[in-house]
């Protein structure tokens, strides 16, 4: 029996179970197979009482937790003990139940989070198994914390199966948080209540006046009032399979998020789930969102503006990012909905504004927009500011203007200009200037106006020719400064662009140390990729490396088993040192993050660009 994870998307991960050389794709749905209760014929594997006469995968249910008798081992993923006893019993109870439910393949976990610091012992474990996952799932901090110290104790690399629990409105959100396994209890138990789920939510049979929908169960009726048992229950078990489906293609393409944030919307319970995972446990998710996503960043609800992206990248501008160092003008402009904003009609308007202007490069430019805050221009390629959308309503609620305010007031107080200049619509001027010194307005009514653009050229004339001129190579090196700032943190960006010079037409532009190539801007990542020169300079800085063993000939990828260590910052995306006996042997972008390469016994770890 084995477990690899094969994709990721933030904590949710696509993941392959092999057993009996059958191979089943995760997050999956344990269907219920007995005597009594028939699993679908599109069931990829089976939790049952008994040892069924198949070829795809089944975990077995043992005796009670009071039994002292013990299940013959075979073929199936047995766990021994049935998971009903109540959460809040005495932790004693719960320690005197522990030894019955140690097994080599399955370990059952007591729902309560000071015990789970003893189950990261259990190494020979495949499936890890939470008790009482029902009475836990109802307690939502509680729940929120309890699994992701249970996740962060046991590591990435063991599949986790939430029995009781997961149904069409709820399998995106838990599977965002990381759970492997549901199970079909949810669809049973609500066909025995005539109770239809759908991901939008829950309907009573004499709530629906016509057919439901289309699904086999449906289509062959005529009348909602004469659907039975056997016909909901097929009913809830071919939405269990649609949303597990949809839920694993959104996990493929990166954009599980968009899909939990529309089916939170469903209920109060999951709504406040996902507020309460995102404002609490930030560094669990943090630490497995990638630096860049191909998936536009959708933002259509208030979830949106605490995502760990958005947080990351707000934290980033304030504490890592430094402004050009020559800019002795702050331009706040308004955001576009083309992406990047240089490439809008709106901002080609505004760049217009500088062709005359004696002393450009001595302006700065940033972007104020939701959710995302400040963009500095150097900024504008990188992810989620290059690729998001929000809908643009001309009202700014009070949540938006606090995030606002607050990030350009911490941004100005490490970031200093001689004079500022606001370009922005009368709505935002509003809740902007007083929380700037003698800001300069130019936007009268709309910033792409005749009267707005003119207004503008002749604030930035004036103020730019107070300067000494700025040329246009010493503010393209700054420009990529500022962005290695944010990508390395300071103290590696000055080091690697040290005495170097920029060549190219942005967005591709090369970093240049004489003749030889350190690294290079492009518009499809937005982040600086590194030769092996460059890593070479970066190659004393205890940051951002991967350890590999002796015995490791490097190649192409570096995959996890060749991995000994690596820096537990880096994030999927980053740009990694491939090292060897302390030496740098290869560079290349993390295709997981740190933690995760030294956990993983599976898969590719780095994507060598370069190597000796």
């Amino acid at each position: 029996m084995d477990f690899q994870v094969k994709i990721r998307d933030g904590p949710a991960r696509i993941g392959h179970f092999t057993q009996n050389n059958e191979t089943i794709v995760t997050p999956n749905i344990l269907f219920l197979q007995t005597t009594r209760c028939k699993a679908p014929d599109f069931a990829d594997i089976f939790l049952t009482n008994k040892t069924l006469k198949t070829k795809k995968p089944t975990v077995q249910i043992g005796e009670s937790i009071f039994s002292t008798t013990k299940n013959k081992k075979d073929k199936n993923l047995c766990f021994e003990n049935y998971l009903i006893y109540p959460k809040d019993i005495t932790t004693e109870l719960h320690l005197s139940a522990q030894p019955q439910n140690k097994n080599t393949e399955c370990c059952v976990i007591p729902a309560k989070k000071e015990l789970i610091p003893d189950q990261d012992k259990q190494d020979d474990a495949i499936l890890f198994i939470v008790s009482n996952a029902t009475q836990l799932f109802s307690q939502q901090s509680y729940f929120i914390d309890f699994f992701t110290v249970l996740r962060q104790k046991i590591g990435y690399t063991k599949p986790i199966y939430l029995p009781c629990v997961g149904h069409p409105t709820s399998i995106a959100l838990l599977s965002y948080m990381g759970v492997d396994f549901f199970d079909s209890f949810s669809a049973i138990m609500a066909a025995r209540n005539e109770t239809f789920l759908f991901p939008t939510g829950f309907y009573r049979k004499n709530q629906l006046p016509e057919i439901p929908c289309s699904c086999p169960a449906c289509v062959t009726i005529n009348d909602v009032s004469s659907m039975g048992y056997e016909e909901i229950l097929l009913h809830n078990y071919t939405m269990l399979s649609s949303e597990i489906k949809l839920v694993r293609n959104a996990i493929s393409s990166g954009s599980l998020r968009e899909l939990v944030e529309t089916r939170v919307r469903t209920s109060p319970h999951l709504a406040a789930l996902l507020h309460i995972l995102d404002l609490n446990q930030y560094d669990f998710l943090e630490e497995r969102t990638p630096m860049v996503r191909k998936q536009p960043l959708i933002a259509t609800t208030k979830d949106s503006l605490i995502r760990p992206e958005i947080r990351r990248f707000q934290d980033r501008v304030i504490q890592r990012f430094e402004k050009p160092t020559s800019t002795k003008i702050l331009l706040l402009l308004p955001c576009s909905a083309k992406k990047p904003y240089s490439f809008s009609k709106s901002h080609k308007l505004f760049k217009e504004c500088f062709i005359n202007l004696s002393n450009p490069f001595a302006v700065h430019e940033v972007i104020l927009t939701s959710p995302i805050g400040l963009v500095p221009r150097e900024l504008e390629l990188t992810y989620p500011a290059s690729n998001y959308d929000i809908a643009v309503t001309g009202h700014w609620d009070e949540d938006e203007k606090k995030m606002i305010r607050t990030l350009l007031q911490r941004y100005l107080q490490k970031n200093t200009y001689d004079a500022i200049v606001m370009h922005i619509p009368p709505g935002m001027q509003t809740f902007v200037s007083d929380v700037l010194i003698n800001p300069q307005i130019t936007c009268m009514d709309s910033p792409t106006s005749p009267e707005s653009l003119k207004e503008l050229s002749s604030v930035l004339q004036e103020l730019t020719s107070r300067y000494e001129r700025v040329k246009a190579q010493r503010r393209a090196y700054e420009n990529i400064t500022s962005l290695a700032c944010y990508q390395f943190g300071p103290v590696l960006a000055k080091h690697l662009m040290k005495d170097c010079t920029i060549s190219g037409k942005y967005p591709y532009q090369k970093i240049m140390d004489g003749p030889t190539q350190l690294g290079m801007l492009t518009e499809e990542r937005g982040l600086l990729s590194l030769t092996m020169d460059g890593a070479n300079r970066l190659g004393e800085k205890e940051q951002y490396w991967v350890e590999i063993s002796d015995d490791f000939t490097l190649k192409g990828s570096v995959f996890a088993p060749g991995i000994v260590d690596a820096d537990e910052s880096i994030r999927i995306g980053d740009e990694v040192l491939v090292r060897k006996k302390d030496r740098l042997i290869g560079v290349g972008v993390a295709l997981m993050n740190g933690k995760e390469m030294t956990e993983s016994m599976h898969g590719e770890a780095v994507k060598i660009r370069h190597h000796i």
